[in-house]
């Protein structure tokens, strides 16, 4: 054991309590935040080894996978997952039978790219759709994940009766994760993609159902959420949002009333947490919406353990989600509960398609990177 690796000290802290999410026992509070890791099949079949990365990691009180197409209009990037196959289905149940038989849980997100994509990753080099034809700005966009290195085009707007399929899609999607035997699915609401184009002013220029008022713009995730609640039972939805947001050239003229009017309603529903990230929203965000929904929140982005276990302990969230952690740590759950110094990622394989920075992170007594933090520093 090196220097930098000895323990710091044990930690107590409602991090390693148990919790119920929905009707799923989870034996901790540490979540695994979803990551695009960009090492599925071109096609979005799940491949062997990311069986092995989600198996490593399944000492987390839950799993959320990285962003998942539910439909081949909704691909964006090269080498991510899918679920609207029968290949996507058996690839998928290789990873949950991983976690499961490591005593793990797993949520699969569900992720539609919207306009942020391109005619050479879709079927027949369609356009990318959105709510309205409203092409990104360039100039706006920094995303490093693997895409085709051309500018956004111009997206086809949805009819109506185009996007009520695309809600069946989604539906479709989640029917296919409980036969891959995904313990639930999550909505990923945030991020510039579908659903929060629709959230979003300065895209979202519609003039039927789906656009317009607040209403009609929070129209396309709720609908969502009881097309797949229907599926799968909305105590095995959780929806992740970013309110008040801009990457990927969004942007909402009153995001407090979007989100005050979504939040409660999403409450209503009875899903099993709403997923939150502070790093985008600050704390008095987290607060405000915090009082409007009755079940579980995840908080996020950019956390420590001490900050984590401050924030449960506030009541701020109730369950605290850690992704660059993770990825570098398989056993950061142990790391945590013991004190022990944490890997620090290396980002120069985040997105590649190899096993180095995948699965190679060694547990803490193995011998292995040394390049070691305190787990209360932040990683950046």
């Amino acid at each position: 054991m090196t220097d930098e690796q000895r323990p710091i000290e044990p930690f107590s802290s409602r991090l390693f309590e148990s919790a119920m999410l929905g009707g799923l026992a989870l034996p901790n509070r540490i979540i695994m935040a979803p990551m695009s890791r960009h090492r599925a099949n071109l096609d979005g079949t799940p491949t062997g080894r990311m069986a092995d990365y989600y198996r490593q990691r399944a000492s987390a009180g839950l799993i959320v996978t990285e962003g998942t197409f539910p439909s081949w209009m909704g691909r964006g990037y090269l080498f991510t997952p899918g679920l609207c196959a029968q290949g996507h289905v058996v690839g998928w149940r290789r990873v949950t039978e991983a976690v499961h038989d490591a005593g793990g849980r797993i949520f699969c997100q569900l992720m539609h790219c919207g306009r942020l994509s391109d005619p050479l990753l879709l079927p027949d080099n369609a356009d990318p759709v959105a709510p309205s034809a409203v092409k990104p700005d360039p100039s706006g966009i920094y995303a490093i994940c693997p895409r085709v290195a051309l500018p956004y085009p111009r997206p086809r707007v949805l009819s109506t009766q185009e996007v009520y399929a695309v809600i069946a899609e989604y539906a479709s999607s989640a029917a296919l994760a409980l036969e891959a035997e995904f313990d639930g699915i999550e909505i990923h609401g945030g991020n510039g993609y579908l659903p929060m184009q629709f959230f979003a002013t300065n895209v979202n220029q519609r003039n039927d159902a789906f656009g317009g008022s607040v209403a009609n713009r929070c129209r396309f995730m709720l609908e969502l959420v009881d097309a797949v609640s229907a599926i799968c039972g909305p105590d095995r939805v959780g929806v992740r949002i970013h309110p008040g947001q801009s990457f990927a050239d969004v942007s909402d003229d009153d995001p407090q009333a979007t989100y005050s009017y979504l939040t409660p309603r999403l409450s209503e529903r009875g899903i099993a947490y709403l997923h939150l990230s502070q790093r985008d929203v600050g704390w008095d965000v987290i607060r405000t919406l915090r009082a409007q929904f009755d079940g579980p929140i995840i908080g996020g982005g950019a956390l420590t353990r001490q900050a984590a276990s401050l924030a449960i302990e506030s009541g701020r969230f109730d369950l605290a989600a850690f992704g660059r952690a993770f990825l570098a740590n398989p056993d950061l759950v142990e790391r945590f509960r013991n004190g022990w110094s944490i890997n620090r990622p290396d980002p120069g394989t985040y997105y590649s398609q190899g096993l180095q920075g995948y699965i190679d992170y060694p547990p803490f007594f193995q011998i292995g990177m040394a390049d070691q933090v305190n787990p209360d520093e932040a990683l950046i």
